[in-house]
């Protein structure tokens, strides 16, 4: 595919989005969520040397040097859940990175895995960073559900909070309290809803081939090592025994319930009026007016005549896909040093 040319996007300066955000207002109450340490509730996922835990082991750090990228994962996997964390990213020139905080079921389902995606598409300096939200079911990965953003603050010089709610009915993404998306479930579309039990994921790794500007800037390692930071970790849900790939319909009913009342699954109409504000002035790809991709509107989308007009040139973006394909890479990935350290040592044997 081509790139897409968006001259809004490309003009906006940061100067400009924080007037923007100084005007529009999206003050909210701060969700009332318990913490967890990161031995509590989760455990290193890959590049373990590039994991670094805090002292008090509340935080940690994600590295990606020339060598690898890092991640870690839910200790279990859950059944609807708020998944949340507090986030800074790497700062100065970031291009071609992707840290991403989602949810999958990819290592137990691996042929109609589910998927909800948070994904910062890298930096240049001077530039407002973009992020992109998605939504895989059953598989469905032939059928991205992308749509990406600006966002009005620099996330590299503090911590703000991200954060995926999963519920029977629907899903909502945030940005700090900031409802920016909700997927409703209707029948229509069927098992291109999540459903099945996930794991938490976070990661950093070198897409240099589709995250900024769709490939034209790649990751530059004299800038290495890129640090990500996580902290307020946040699981609440329905924890299944990931063994049980099919649980009792009725065993997190009670769980569901108590989800679906916390004030994070609730979007009052200030907090959906402020994502309101957000999609008009921040979103600059929704897969809903993609016609080119879509030539027949995905069921679950909610057709904004305002916002199809808006977005009836953006059908010319480069996507990543499913982090499912991202774990097979970075694992033939070390497949493939592991082997050529492996020559090495027999060369010097010699």
């Amino acid at each position: 595919m081509g790139l897409l040319s968006c001259s809004i996007s490309e003009t906006i300066t940061p100067s400009l989005l924080f007037f923007l955000f100084s005007f529009i207002g999206f003050g909210t109450a701060t969700f009332n969520v318990t913490t967890l340490a990161f031995d509590e509730g989760y455990n290193p996922l890959f590049g373990d040397g590039n994991l670094v835990r805090s002292p008090d082991g509340h935080s940690v750090r994600l590295l990606l040097d020339v060598y690898t990228g890092s991640g870690f994962i839910s200790s279990r996997m859950y059944q609807h859940g708020f998944f949340s964390a507090k986030i800074k990213l790497p700062s100065d020139y970031t291009a071609g990175i992707v840290v991403a905080f989602y949810t999958s079921n990819g290592d137990v389902f691996e042929k109609n895995h589910d998927e909800l995606d948070i994904e910062f598409l890298g930096n240049i300096e001077s530039k407002p960073w973009r992020f992109q939200t998605n939504v895989y079911g059953n598989g469905s990965t032939n059928r991205g559900r992308e749509e990406r953003y600006n966002l009005w603050f620099d996330p590299s010089k503090e911590f703000h909070r991200y954060s995926i709610l999963w519920t029977a009915k629907n899903i909502i993404f945030y940005v700090d309290e900031v409802p920016i998306r909700e997927v409703v479930r209707n029948d229509a579309m069927g098992g291109d809803y999540p459903s099945k039990p996930m794991s938490l994921y976070a990661t950093i790794w070198d897409a240099s081939s589709w995250a900024t500007n769709g490939g034209k800037y790649k990751v530059n390692y004299e800038y290495a090592p890129f640090t990500s930071e996580f902290k307020d970790l946040v699981l609440d849900g329905c924890a299944i025994d990931p063994i049980q790939k099919f649980p009792n319909s009725t065993a997190c009913s009670e769980t569901d319930t108590w989800l679906e009342s916390r004030d994070y699954a609730i979007i009052t109409p200030k907090s959906r009026s402020a994502m309101r504000r957000f999609r008009q002035r921040y979103m600059y790809y929704s897969y809903c007016y993609d016609n080119v991709r879509y030539p027949i509107t995905p069921p679950e989308c909610a057709v904004d005549s305002n916002e199809k007009q808006r977005f009836r040139n953006t059908g010319r973006l480069r996507f990543g896909g499913s982090h499912r394909k991202q774990a097979r890479m970075e694992r033939a990935r070390r497949k493939r040093r592991s082997r050529a350290a492996s020559v090495s040592d027999d060369q010097t044997d010699m």
